[in-house]
């Protein structure tokens, strides 16, 4: 299959998408969105993704959007990262704790910490964000503590999923030294064939 991303190095839901695609072995490309410049809230871009949020993958006239959903979908068409049959609860449990629990507090102190103009930082909304972005990062290192991968035996999307933005270099309240369970379970998430950094698969959009 050959498919299109759309996607911007500064979003970490891309990345959980780029990050299974590259591991996978698929042949596919990323496309650019200019996200800082507007363009996912432009008629063609609202077009493919009514919600107006990356990622979205293309393959021929099939369109997916909403990174949890792609990756369901990628890793039952592969058979690739889904996990043994009597694991696959456990992966959509993790998914939807990422998805509702961590990247959600992550992708928001990062953006506010980072992407907003200095000047419109507000310190009391950051904190809060990020307390609760700790509150997670808690619960996920605490169940790492003994085990190598969320679910089952190996790696799965659900790995891609909560991984994704705990790459990023820019603070966002996120100490990997703080967190002994998570800075092991991402380096075995690096060393796996075919890894790369967020910046390395995807353009970064950011230009302030």
């Amino acid at each position: 299959m050959s498919l299109t991303l759309y996607c911007f190095g500064e979003s970490g839901h891309s990345y959980k998408v780029a990050l299974q695609l590259a591991l996978s072995g698929l042949d596919w490309e990323p496309r650019f969105v200019d996200f800082f410049a507007g363009e996912t809230r432009g008629p063609e871009f609202r077009a493919l993704n009514v919600m107006g949020e990356c990622p979205v993958l293309i393959e021929g006239g099939r369109v997916t959007t909403q990174s949890g959903v792609i990756q369901l979908d990628l890793a039952r068409r592969t058979g690739l990262f889904q996990g043994a049959p009597e694991d696959r609860d456990e992966v959509l449990r993790w998914i939807l704790f990422d998805n509702h629990k961590l990247s959600a507090q992550a992708g928001t102190a990062r953006f506010l910490s980072n992407f907003v103009p200095a000047d419109k930082r507000d310190p009391a909304v950051i904190a809060f964000v990020r307390g609760r972005l700790t509150a997670a990062l808690k619960v996920l290192d605490a169940h790492l503590a003994t085990r190598d991968w969320l679910a089952g035996d190996g790696p799965t999307i659900a790995d891609f999923a909560n991984c994704s933005y705990l790459y990023y270099p820019e603070p966002f309240g996120f100490d990997r030294a703080a967190y002994p369970g998570i800075d092991r379970w991402l380096d075995r998430i690096a060393a796996l064939p075919g890894w790369r950094h967020p910046y390395d698969l995807m353009q970064r959009a950011w230009r302030g």
